[in-house]
């Protein structure tokens, strides 16, 4: 795989590994400032090339009664004042093809949601914004097919694409991350290994009538040294200061002070395979 591009500063599919990384959703300007800052403290130190994720709308969630986000409107003026507050580039979701041109002003990366990545009019509408656009491989879909996505956002003329891998369905609330499946994708365009949604219960918590998502988030070092060590150009976290607090996903996310044990892990693991590959 020989494609890469860049994002601001940030060369992705050069053997450098950045981190996408932040809320789940923008729970607030405060905080998704905060986070921001918190995140960027760290990678700087570590030498790690960062993009702050945060959705502005989250269209997908389990129950009518969850938290969404501040919208549209709202939300991009927040994930706006993060970056030039901040000075990082941003990353966000887009759900519809109609939304896809206000986010293309502020979002340096377009990300197509997981269940979403077939959606053929949305994926050519964000690779027309010639930003660069991350296809999140779905629950359902085999690697091998992803090569289809990354044509059709490829056919609007933008070669800045990358997919991520976030598990594949295990029967029902469950997901299992095949290894393979990072080489296979890696053939054809950068790889993301999406480290928090990977260890997603996916509606196994909560009651009936307001069921959410669980996860196993200490097994997020675990799959992120897999992944690294697999060869993947980057890794995606959601992190927050607070999970048990937080308004999306916070059963998988991966609390903030550990983010600097396990980022100095992935450089480690990253070193030593380049070291490895380098010894007669």
């Amino acid at each position: 795989m020989s494609i890469s591009f860049q994002v601001e500063s940030i060369r992705i599919g050069s053997g450098n590994l950045f981190l996408i990384a932040g809320p789940c959703v923008v729970e607030s300007e405060k905080h998704a400032i905060f986070m921001a800052e918190v995140i960027k403290g760290v990678t700087r130190s570590l030498n790690v090339p960062f993009i702050f994720k945060a959705s502005y709308d989250k269209a997908n969630r389990t129950s009518i009664r969850s938290f969404r986000g501040p919208g549209l409107a709202e939300g991009l003026r927040i994930l706006k004042k993060v970056k030039d507050e901040v000075h990082v580039p941003i990353l966000t979701d887009v759900h519809e093809a109609k939304d896809v041109a206000k986010v293309a002003e502020v979002a340096d990366v377009l990300q197509i949601p997981a269940f979403l990545c077939r959606q053929t009019d949305l994926v050519v509408a964000a690779a027309m914004t010639e930003r660069a656009v991350n296809i999140k491989k779905g629950q359902f879909v085999s690697p091998w097919d992803m090569k289809h996505v990354v044509e059709k956002a490829r056919s609007a003329g933008n070669d800045r694409v990358f997919v991520t891998e976030r598990g594949a369905s295990f029967g029902y609330n469950n997901l299992v991350v095949d290894m393979r499946s990072l080489a296979i994708m890696r053939k054809f365009a950068p790889v993301v290994f999406d480290a928090t949604h990977s260890v997603q219960l996916p509606s196994a918590s909560g009651d009936g009538d307001h069921a959410v998502s669980g996860g196993q988030p200490e097994f997020i070092p675990l799959l992120s040294r897999a992944a690294v060590a697999a060869g993947v150009d980057g890794v995606f976290m959601e992190v927050h200061d607070d999970p048990k607090e937080a308004k999306s996903d916070g059963a998988n996310a991966l609390e903030s002070t550990k983010l600097r044990g396990v980022l100095k892990e992935l450089l480690a693991v990253q070193k030593a395979v380049a070291e490895a590959h380098n010894t007669p």
